[in-house]
């Protein structure tokens, strides 16, 4: 028995496996590609050079693969790619990339993406995060593993928000955001360290101290970040058990570029 309704559209030249389900009057552009037991919804559109792979969900009136919502494009043959298990949301809309940028917008795996969120060109999104509904992401912007935006959630482009980050619902974020950093406000402002979120995730109480103290060198101690840069180089020999940790925090400081929030 077909698992793509006789009402959906299907480019004859689209790739789907065999195992791929198919809703009711959605439509699959010629240059997409779906993995094992993916679902599309009813009311669905998947277009433009889009890859996606197995056991992801999509809900009604999901938006996938359209032009980049950028007056550079010109056409170029620009990328979406999706990852494995995600969860996708009614009308949530992803974007393809832009070749002033990497060319591909990205989303990893396991990933639960509510309703109304947005994914614009050449966002490069990890895996295990969660959208709350109407979280919005403009051009350019990284966001890593199990990092967490609630609803209303807007972010500027360019913009990085680290792993196990949170942001609050309503925060508008113009700054980026370090790992394990709790923020939220207009303007955003940081919170603390998402220790609940860390604690959930099975980190040691040792861990969970480290990062702590990290984040008291880099928001409560009065350094300049560059000063604070050189303190957490010296805080990864002192707290072992949270030494890569407490260097990525240090790494994702050398590669912000838009400030962070303080």
């Amino acid at each position: 028995m077909s698992k793509i309704h006789p009402s959906a559209i299907v480019d004859p030249k689209a790739e789907l496996d065999s195992s791929v389900e198919v809703g009711p009057y959605s439509i699959i552009g010629p240059d997409v590609r779906i993995g094992a037991g993916t679902v599309v919804g009813p009311h669905v559109v998947i277009e433009g050079h889009t890859t996606i792979g197995k056991d992801n969900r999509f809900f009604q009136f999901c938006s996938i693969g359209a032009a980049p919502q950028d007056k550079k494009w010109k056409g170029e043959p620009t990328r979406l790619e999706i990852g494995d298990g995600n969860t996708i949301r009614e009308f949530v809309t992803m974007n393809l990339g832009t070749a002033q940028d990497a060319g591909v917008t990205r989303l990893g795996d396991d990933n639960w993406i509510s309703a109304y969120v947005h994914l614009a060109h050449d966002c490069q999104v990890g895996s295990h995060t969660i959208f709350s509904n109407n979280a919005q992401l403009a051009g350019h912007v990284h966001v890593g593993d199990y990092a967490i935006l609630s609803g209303y959630a807007g972010v500027h482009q360019f913009c990085k928000i680290g792993a196990h980050a949170f942001v609050g619902m309503y925060t508008s974020l113009t700054q980026d955001v370090p790992p394990f950093v709790l923020v939220s406000g207009n303007p955003a402002g940081q919170r603390g360290v998402n220790v609940e979120g860390l604690k959930r995730r099975g980190f040691s109480r040792e861990q969970i101290d480290g990062i702590r103290s990290a984040h008291k060198l880099v928001y409560r101690s009065n350094l300049t970040l560059e000063e604070a840069k050189a303190a957490l180089l010296a805080l990864e020999s002192e707290q072992a058990a949270a030494a890569a940790d407490i260097r990525a925090m240090r790494e994702f400081l050398d590669s912000a570029t838009r400030g962070i929030v303080r």
